[in-house]
């Protein structure tokens, strides 16, 4: 069973703003058992969209086109549908009405022809409700195969595939099970863990395959597993990954599907009644969005500065300007300064700190770029480290953030 995505928009094309869409419809996808064949972005042009839905109707069984449905002269998806499927539009009383709700709940702007326009849909769509906004997605099926479109605005498109596209297509086709587990390390390469695994990977049944997920300080082992007995698939996968943990466990720190390090570190501090704050430089923040994104990281996380200036390391936190003059800014017993100062601003019992040179001078540490300290306090101690990342800055900043999450769990554990 595969299916095509298709991406309808000028913005995509020209880097204005990222295709997250495609990225989540692979996924819920993929969970019902649909293998995406292909991912195809293209231009806001007729001929265009006309040229992709033949094509792509060679290849798969069901195509998914977002995008292109608006108000305004430069949206034309589904006058484009109507011609392909040689159709007409007409108006959709039930969406009319949902229109005319939206408009006197929510918007302060009288209502337009063109908003009410929004109603007309092709004669041969079933209409999905869209609940979030005006356009309506569109069920279509021809020569055995589904189209669907739907609007880009990506609340708009999650919540018509959660709760009109999944699950027509979990009723309109038999599906085998495809099941994942994403095994998330910390602390070792790719080609080092690929090293150490693989007679284990070598003795993977045929029907599960093995992905490395490498990312910046931190690698995923997605296991995959595809066939029709749901629980066969489940038990061969549980019991690779608890193989997988005799031999690499020191590295094994959570899986994707259940939670990200951030959430394990969170279930540890409130396991123990505990909380941490963060101080920041050179991450600028990134550690404290990190915990926040969580909900419910209030029980655990207190809070945090962002001390990017050397001056505001001495006024906002406090650290002695004759440490930063002896040592640098960018050194031990700064980073190691800067935690404890957070841990006792917000009065926890933990702090990750981190200070250092992500580029692209050498700024007032006037070290190497590339050179990053990691401080965690503890209720007894802290405790510092010294990495050097490269010259590329994201990438500093990037590693820094892993690391600093992988030095906490371990201390936490």
């Amino acid at each position: 069973m595969f299916a095509e995505i298709i991406t309808i928009g000028d913005e995509i094309l020209i880097g204005q703003i990222i295709d997250s869409n495609s990225a989540f419809i692979g996924k819920v996808l993929n969970k019902i058992g649909v293998d995406v064949y292909q991912i195809t972005s293209i231009s806001d042009d007729k001929q265009h969209i006309l040229n992709a839905l033949d094509e792509a109707k060679r290849r798969v069984d069901i195509i998914i086109i977002t995008g292109g449905l608006g108000p305004t002269k430069d949206d034309i998806t589904k006058h484009t549908i109507c011609e392909y499927f040689d159709d007409t539009l007409v108006q959709n009383d039930g969406v009319l009405v949902h229109i005319e709700e939206l408009f006197a709940k929510y918007i302060s702007t009288p209502i337009t022809n063109i908003n009410r326009q929004q109603a007309l849909v092709p004669s041969k769509a079933t209409v999905l409700m869209n609940h979030y906004g005006t356009a309506p997605g569109m069920w279509i099926e021809s020569e055995n195969r589904v189209f669907v479109s739907m609007p880009g605005v990506p609340y708009e498109m999650k919540g018509l595939m959660k709760n009109e596209v999944l699950p027509r297509l979990q009723k309109r086709f038999d599906r085998p099970y495809i099941i994942h587990k994403t095994v998330l390390t910390y602390g070792l390469g790719e080609s080092a863990i690929a090293e150490k695994i693989e007679d284990w990977e070598d003795n993977l049944p045929a029907f599960v395959k093995l992905a490395y997920l490498p990312n910046l300080g931190r690698v995923r082992l997605r296991l995959s597993a595809r066939g029709n007995d749901k629980k066969l698939l489940e038990d061969v996968i549980e019991e690779k990954i608890q193989q997988l943990h005799y031999i690499i466990g020191d590295i094994i720190v959570g899986y994707e599907e259940d939670e990200t390090i951030e959430k394990r570190i969170g279930n540890l501090l409130v396991r123990k009644g505990m909380a941490v704050a963060v101080a920041e430089s050179c991450t600028g923040g990134k550690i404290a969005q990190s915990f926040t994104a969580n909900a419910g990281s209030s029980a655990y996380f207190k809070g945090g500065v962002v001390t990017y200036a050397t001056q505001s390391k001495i006024d906002i936190l406090g650290v002695d300007p004759k440490t930063i003059q002896k040592y640098s800014v960018t050194s031990a017993e700064v980073v190691e300064a800067m935690a404890i100062k957070a841990k006792e601003k917000f009065k926890t019992e933990y702090a990750i700190s981190t200070t250092g040179n992500a580029g692209p001078t050498k700024g007032d540490g006037d070290v190497e770029v590339g050179t990053v300290f990691i401080g965690i306090a503890t209720p007894d101690t802290v405790f510092s480290k010294n990495y050097t990342f490269g010259n590329l800055r994201e990438r500093t900043i990037e590693k820094t953030v892993n690391k600093a999450f992988e030095l906490f769990l371990k201390e936490l554990l």
